[in-house]
């Protein structure tokens, strides 16, 4: 049984593409799963996107075009508000709305997360929907806060709340592991502390020697 994903990705055209031998598009033009029908998020999905500190946010533009936008934050700075919600802080960045009016004109985005490290990607696709502080301060102030209570740095202006409707996990072949300055630094850490001992033992060593 295929998912409403690959339900709602794959058209005519890319099923005339795909290979036969498997019967992969048979079964996703025989699939029973209907449009209405939402793929639930696990654990490992909610994990995932509560975890990362990067997305990239695809919106569609009201000419019918795809915008796709970077947003960052700490580790945790998208929150899982139960069931299919999932939402962010929108902070105060280099004052262009596209993906602001996107959302306001055509709710329909993508999101894309990738675990660098650990090969992992994760592709959601969602309706969203913008709350202006005004309109509701105490989500705002909510998701401008981390689980921990930690504020974070940046100024929330809005939420963006989105109500995922499907995900794919994308192979990991093609992605090349990277790591952050605190991830580089948490996997050299015991090695510079084992040098540090290792040159104190050489010192001792060459006191002794010289005594």
């Amino acid at each position: 049984m295929t998912s409403r994903y690959e339900r709602l990705i794959f058209g005519t055209h890319a099923l005339s593409r795909q290979g036969r031998a498997d019967d992969y598009s048979t079964d996703l033009l025989n699939s029973p799963i209907a449009d209405s029908e939402v793929q639930k998020l696990g654990g490992r999905e909610i994990a995932m996107v509560t975890e990362a500190f990067q997305v990239h946010l695809a919106t569609v533009s009201p000419a019918g075009w795809p915008y796709v936008q970077y947003r960052s934050g700490p580790g945790g700075f998208i929150r899982h508000l139960g069931d299919q919600t999932i939402a962010f802080a929108d902070h105060q960045g280099n004052r262009q709305f596209a993906s602001v009016g996107n959302i306001e004109s055509n709710g329909k985005v993508a999101l894309f997360i990738a675990d660098m490290p650990l090969r992992k990607r994760l592709k959601l696709l969602g309706t969203a929907r913008v709350i202006d502080a005004s309109t509701d301060p105490e989500l705002l102030e909510r998701l401008s806060r981390l689980d921990d209570g930690a504020r974070i740095a940046a100024r929330g202006e809005r939420s963006i709340v989105i109500e995922v409707e499907a995900f794919d996990w994308n192979c990991s072949r093609s992605l090349i592991p990277q790591y952050t300055e605190d991830q580089v630094k948490q996997r050299i850490t015991p090695l510079v502390d084992e040098i540090h001992q290792l040159r104190a033992q050489v010192e001792q060593l060459e006191r002794g020697a010289i005594q």
